[in-house]
């Protein structure tokens, strides 16, 4: 019988957080979802895995969806702290796979440098931080678009005028000005676990180029790039993500 998606409560890292869990077998997978979302975004995928039977965990980050909020300062070191709580209470010392998209898989590359956290692989889905996009240049530049995003109005307008302005590049992701991560601080050398990097290859927010950084500090590190999706693979091609998830690692 399939395993139904049981949506409760937990305490981790001194948050209180909303979680999407399947039972079944290992090792488990920890989804962590991007900027603005929340756990819901894995329905899908959760129901898919529901399938084969696997065992799964999707949560609200800290500062999103049904999440207590983040504290002041920067928001990087307190994702760290509750996402790695969650590894150790969740999987129970057992090692888990974390897949994470774009704000989450850079979270998830984060817990890769940990060497003490039980990870028996990460997997970034298009990771924010690995390079600044062009089209951040071409916002600065321009005085009409920058015009335009000092107009009051809501997402996503407020998130592109938090894009151009200049904290945005700055090395410490702050709260509550920054919506994504332009330069997110990584010590690749400390990877610990495998690494698999996936990107839609129409992602046009956050580019798949930025994959070299990771691959010339870690050569060893897998590289899918599934086509015609773009910038959420867990929604537009679940299927196809779903089948690397299930082969990782080798």
């Amino acid at each position: 019988m399939q395993q139904a998606v049981i949506e409760h409560v937990m305490e981790l890292a001194g948050h209180r957080t909303r979680v999407l869990e399947l039972d079944g077998r290992g090792p488990g997978i920890v989804l962590l979802h991007g900027w603005g979302e929340k756990a819901d975004t894995w329905r899908p995928l959760l129901g898919e895995l529901a399938a084969f039977g696997r065992r799964a965990i999707a949560v609200d980050l800290p500062g999103f969806g049904g999440a207590s909020q983040l504290a002041r300062g920067a928001i990087l070191p307190q994702l760290d702290d509750f996402a790695a709580a969650l590894v150790l209470e969740w999987g129970g010392g057992e090692p888990v796979i974390v897949a994470g998209n774009s704000l989450g898989g850079a979270v998830a590359l984060r817990l890769a440098e940990q060497a003490d956290l039980p990870l028996a692989g990460v997997v970034p889905v298009a990771p924010a931080g690995l390079e600044t996009p062009g089209w951040f240049d071409v916002v600065e530049r321009d005085p009409i678009i920058r015009k335009l995003l000092d107009i009051p109005i809501p997402v996503p307008g407020a998130l592109l005028r938090a894009f151009s302005g200049p904290a945005f590049r700055a090395p410490k992701l702050s709260h509550p000005q920054l919506p994504e991560l332009a330069a997110a601080p990584f010590d690749l050398g400390a990877v610990a676990c495998p690494v698999m990097l996936v990107w839609g290859a129409r992602d046009r927010l956050i580019p798949h180029t930025g994959a070299r950084d990771v691959l010339d500090a870690l050569p060893a590190t897998r590289v899918e790039l599934i086509e015609g999706c773009g910038r959420s693979p867990q929604l537009e091609a679940t299927e196809a993500l779903l089948e690397l998830l299930l082969e990782f690692p080798a």
